[in-house]
């Protein structure tokens, strides 16, 4: 059982502490995720979502029971944990939408694009400028974009843009958790999450089967575009692994960001990419490639660069604050 004091509410910066939470969580989600890649030929986007759901919120009722009541999975500021959570929601329909059609690493590249889009965001959402680093970050994490996903290639096929997609909708989803629901119960933050994902799943499943499309158009993109194939027992054995897993992620995940500062957790958070790589060749046998490992690392050095400067540029600040402070 976990401990308790995981569910309750953050109580000051524990950035060492938060640290272990990251790494343990990536490198279970990271193990999620590629599972699903394997396991996408036997089910559909809607029936997995639907069923890990349901798996997901089962378990947290469990844990809420053991733990300290239902009232740990009862969110304060209800609209901006649905926010996030709707967030969240867009992010997994583009980051497995394409998961046929794409690489493990172009799966996890693309995601951890989210800085990018962070840095884009910064300005129209929180009123900062964006100076020479962050244009310079963007620039190399741009070319590091396009290495990956390789639009020249003859190879190439329009679902590798997805995960990218998926980094946009990533990046509101840590501005809304770091700005609006700090003082959340990751239990309540993952709850939310659970039930968007299971409404959204079998709203998805029924508008899927009744849309007038071909079976041409189905098979070309079954696991987005089938609405609930056939069930089986252990496409429901692996649904309810992934329940486990990504709970277990998620909870470690947002109590991780709670408890100390996103400029201390974001560079290690790029961990994802080293162990999406090692679980997709443990399940998949596969290696990225030398231009799709020189993307990777210029992503997450792009990442890493506007982390480190922002870092800097606070510490910079707080120092001339407490300066004027003491004059």
């Amino acid at each position: 059982m976990l401990p308790p004091k995981l569910f309750m509410r953050a109580r000051g910066d524990k950035p060492f502490l938060a640290l272990g939470l990251l790494l343990f969580g990536v490198f279970v989600l990271a193990a999620q995720d590629v599972m699903v890649k394997k396991i996408a030929d036997y089910t559909s986007f809607w029936q997995f979502q639907s069923i890990r759901s349901l798996g997901n919120m089962g378990l947290m009722l469990m844990i809420a029971s053991a733990a300290g009541g239902l009232s740990l999975i009862r969110p304060k500021r209800v609209v901006a944990v649905a926010m996030r959570a709707l967030m969240l929601t867009c992010c997994m329909i583009c980051f497995f939408g394409g998961v046929q059609y794409i690489t493990v690493s172009q799966m996890s590249a693309g995601l951890y694009t989210y800085p990018l889009f962070v840095t884009i965001l910064a300005g129209p959402l929180l009123g900062e400028k964006v100076g020479i680093w962050r244009f310079s970050a963007l620039a190399i994490g741009m070319a590091g974009a396009l290495l990956l996903i390789n639009p020249f290639s003859t190879a190439f096929h329009p679902m590798q843009i997805m995960p990218v997609i998926a980094g946009f909708f990533y990046a509101l989803n840590i501005l809304i958790l770091r700005r609006y629901c700090r003082r959340e119960r990751p239990l309540a933050i993952a709850f939310m999450v659970g039930l968007m994902f299971f409404v959204v799943g079998i709203i998805g499943a029924v508008v899927i089967a009744i849309l007038p499309l071909s079976d041409t158009s189905r098979l070309s993109l079954p696991f987005l575009l089938i609405g609930w194939p056939e069930l089986s027992l252990m496409v429901v054995g692996l649904c309810m692994l992934a329940s486990l897993l990504n709970l277990t992620g998620n909870i470690f995940l947002s109590r991780a960001y709670q408890t100390a500062d996103s400029s201390w957790l974001a560079p290690l958070d790029f961990s994802y990419l080293i162990f999406a790589m090692i679980w997709g060749r443990i399940l998949f046998g596969d290696w990225p490639g030398h231009q799709a490992l020189l993307g990777m690392a210029l992503i997450a050095g792009a990442g890493i660069l506007i982390v480190v400067r922002e870092n800097t540029k606070t510490g910079a600040e707080a120092r001339l604050k407490n300066a004027k402070s003491t004059t």
